[in-house]
């Protein structure tokens, strides 16, 4: 379905939507404009009948290419429009999403949020409707990126294709996903915001034919001309090579030098962690318990004093979105400082109760919907140095397959891969097999010795440094590669 089929300039927008897809473009006006939005939003609030209604709208125009065995194997394209229509009548809250906003569509949609709305339990924990808002302008959308045509993606492709093939010894998977998104609320007490991005995102796995030895590099950018195929390629091959036929050591407690994609695997969880209910109530990491009643950690040192946790929508690294899905508007917070935890995440719920201002979206979840990944500061190290300073450490790509052990302390359990090395007197030795671990990364974040430049990562939107820590947690080999 075309985005924008259902509106009076629909036929026009339906040639532009073909003739982009026929060559893998995409367009500024393949998404939704910010008048488009409003329309929709107006429409929808006038037909409601609702004591409060709540309107969100994503539309996204997607393209990908994919390939494997060193060939290219898929390239596709995606378009996408949905409005969810929130609507209340007293404590009782139903939502209904639909992508049909033709007049019929749109007046379904709403019926249909005001039904559901009708039956539901009442929320004791229901908000307001926001009113008006003042949102900050994030310059998220670049031309780079959008005017992508297919034959631009199947060149990047190419810088790993080419190598992998002349190499004879190599198989290379990769995929380049491309999107231009605008998202959009408005709601029935006069709030309204509309923010539109593009994203560019890599990921690149090398594996060397005998099977042993595998390297993987991703990247993720706004701007797709920031992302270094060539250097990514380069970087993967050579990893793949070195880390053929691993060799097992004994699991146990290592100095271990994480790259930021490992990191970020890692101390990802400290984001969902940071939950102002959950520590006051007594379910979390951040809790005490005092004679009282629980309390929490807020003003102590939780972390090394190189540790400073942030997000920040507006950051050139990060570039989120300006508000969240109920239009709160989202900024530039910091969460622990020089390692002293210096905030939690509030809901509005939980916010109107304990008497302080919400900094979090509608679930109490750090930092937001749309508040933009975390960060950690940068420190005064290098990838280079941490190995250089190394008498014995392992040396770790990246993290898969997490689980959580035990909420209170956030331990996770969870696997290397791709490329696992043994760092001995300040060189990288040997390939070594891939380990289980059972470790937190608060403990990770204490018992730093190295931290590097913060970067952004390919997978889990975060941007972080290489970290150098002591006394990491190894628990068992892995045969998996």
């Amino acid at each position: 379905m075309s985005t924008l089929r259902h509106h009076p300039d629909a036929p026009t927008r339906r040639l532009a939507h073909a003739e982009a897809a026929r060559h893998g473009v995409l367009d500024e006006a393949l998404v939704l404009t910010r008048a488009e939005c409003e329309d929709i939003v107006q429409r929808a609030l006038k037909l409601s009948k609702a004591d409060a209604c709540r309107i969100n709208i994503g539309s996204s125009y997607q393209t990908n290419l994919r390939f494997a065995d060193n060939q290219m194997s898929t390239s596709g394209i995606s378009d996408d429009a949905t409005v969810t229509i929130s609507s209340v009548f007293g404590r009782k809250r139903a939502s209904v999403t639909i992508n049909d906003v033709s007049p019929e569509g749109l007046a379904r949609g709403v019926a249909q949020s005001e039904a559901l709305a009708k039956l539901a339990p009442d929320d004791p924990e229901l908000m307001p409707e926001l009113g008006a808002q003042e949102y900050q302008a994030i310059p998220a959308w670049f031309d780079s990126t959008a005017n992508l045509s297919a034959e631009d993606r199947a060149r990047a492709a190419l810088t790993a294709l080419e190598p992998a093939r002349k190499a004879r010894d190599l198989t290379v998977a990769g995929f380049i996903d491309c999107s231009a998104n605008a998202t959009a609320v408005g709601t029935s007490a006069g709030c309204f915001g509309y923010h539109r991005s593009t994203g560019a995102n890599y990921t690149l796995t090398v594996r060397t034919i005998d099977g042993t030895g595998s390297g993987w590099v991703g990247a993720d950018e706004n701007d797709f001309a920031r992302i270094d195929f060539a250097g990514i390629a380069t970087r993967a091959i050579e990893k793949s090579r070195a880390s053929r036929n691993p060799q097992a050591i004994e699991p146990g407690r290592y100095t271990v030098i994480f790259e930021p994609q490992a990191v970020s695997d890692i101390i990802g969880s400290v984001r969902g962690a940071m939950n102002a209910r959950s520590a006051e109530e007594g379910r979390s990491p951040f809790s005490v318990r005092g004679p009282n009643g629980n309390g929490t950690r807020l003003g102590e040192r939780i972390m090394d004093a190189r540790v400073t946790l942030l997000t920040d929508p507006a950051d050139p690294q990060i570039l989120g979105a300006p508000f969240d899905g109920e239009g709160l508007p989202t900024g530039r917070q910091v969460w622990v400082e020089n390692g002293v935890l210096k905030q939690l995440a509030y809901s509005r719920f939980w916010a109107s109760r304990k008497g302080v201002q919400p900094n979090s979206g509608g679930g109490g979840g750090f930092g937001g919907g749309g508040g933009g990944g975390l960060k950690m500061a940068s420190g005064d190290s290098s990838m280079d140095a941490m190995i250089t300073g190394a008498e014995r450490a392992v040396l770790v790509t990246r993290l898969w397959y997490l689980r959580v052990v035990d909420n209170r302390t956030l331990v996770y359990t969870g696997l290397t891969r791709d490329g696992t090395f043994l760092v001995e007197n300040g060189k990288v030795s040997r390939s070594i097999k891939n380990f289980r671990f059972n470790d937190s990364p608060l403990f990770l974040l204490s018992n730093l010795t190295a931290v590097g430049q913060s970067v952004r990562v390919a997978e889990g939107g975060s941007v972080v440094p290489a970290l150098m820590a002591r006394d990491f947690n190894f628990t068992s080999l892995s045969d998996a590669v």
